[in-house]
């Protein structure tokens, strides 16, 4: 995220419906919404105070700050291993994070691919996510999480897990 140029904020990125700011802006979103739920506050309470430009004339500074709120609430709170209240029903706040995990790994390659940065993630990060979420993908396919698999460009755990959740990993911004 810090390597995001001016220029690239309007650029696309492999999830079609998001530019980059978008997509920067969504992941700041999960991050605001980590603490209070993790922390046990329901969808209600929160309310629509996370609706949206997050971002606002500091895109770079809004992001690594919710980024730091949302690791602190996540060590604070997942030792006690207690319930994240969701939308569509309470989780285990491990579970929690494990989705979020992967959510920002699948998104930390979908904005590296759109501004051109490196691609290569840490293989046991990616085979960790790409194990939890083979259990889950049709679940988030239902839901509409996701959009249909794509062709995995290799066999490796990190080709099929963008292929899982819908990317080619072959994309790359326009030059």
């Amino acid at each position: 995220m810090l390597q995001v140029g001016p220029e690239q904020w309007a650029a696309p990125t492999p999830c079609t419906e998001w530019d980059v700011r978008a997509l920067v802006n969504h992941v700041v979103g999960e991050d605001l919404w980590t603490g209070p739920l993790m922390r046990g506050a329901t969808i209600a309470e929160v309310g629509d105070r996370f609706d949206g430009d997050l971002l606002g004339d500091q895109p770079r500074e809004t992001a690594l700050e919710a980024a730091r709120e949302a690791v602190a609430a996540v060590a604070e709170t997942l030792p006690s291993h207690g319930v994240v209240h969701l939308s569509y029903g309470d989780e285990q706040a491990d579970e929690y994070v494990a989705q979020l995990t992967a959510d920002h790994v699948v998104h930390a390659w979908d904005l590296a691919a759109a501004t051109g940065s490196s691609t290569e993630f840490d293989a046991d990060l990616t085979a960790t996510v790409a194990a939890w979420f083979a259990g889950r993908e049709e679940m988030y396919r239902s839901a509409g999480i996701i959009g249909p698999r794509a062709k995995a460009a290799g066999d490796d755990p990190w080709s099929m897990l963008l292929a899982a959740s819908g990317r080619d990993a072959r994309w790359a911004a326009a030059k």
